[in-house]
């Protein structure tokens, strides 16, 4: 089975990165929490995959979020694809494939997520994992009264 390995950094600090490999048929919504577990954030929060990178993601060509799999159960149809049933080897076709990861609508962290390369899954080995770590995380909810 073939890995896709991965390069995520935060858009406004890029100098903060981390790199994670993942198997092919990983999830959206796996590759999600191992990236907020790879800055140390809580997976607390809706989040979406979206093909534009700039501020202005509501206007991707692709788009995949979280509130598509909530609002499966209702009547209204949604425009975005599955975060629960996309598979990374759906999204991502060649190296240098980017989209932008907004984790938590509100703080809207964004992460620009950039496929960098394919190996082959080793055995005894659990994916996803952590590759590579850049940089200091800042924090998910920073202490504003001490700044």
């Amino acid at each position: 089975m073939k890995t896709y390995i991965f390069k995520t950094n935060l858009l406004h600090d890029k100098k903060v990165i981390r790199e994670i490999e993942a198997l092919e048929n990983t999830t959206l919504y796996t590759l999600a929490e191992t990236i907020i577990g790879a800055y140390s954030f809580d997976f607390d929060h809706a989040f979406g995959f979206y093909s534009h990178m700039k501020d202005d993601y509501f206007k991707s060509e692709r788009m995949y979020e979280l509130f598509a799999d909530l609002e499966e159960d209702t009547l209204e149809p949604t425009e975005t694809g599955s975060v629960k049933k996309t598979k990374i080897r759906d999204v991502w076709k060649k190296v240098g494939d980017q989209m932008m990861f907004l984790f938590d609508y509100g703080d809207g962290w964004q992460f620009a997520v950039e496929l960098i390369g394919f190996d082959e899954k080793a055995v005894k080995t659990k994916y996803p994992r952590l590759l590579k770590s850049i940089g200091k995380a800042p924090k998910q909810y920073p202490d504003y009264d001490k700044e």
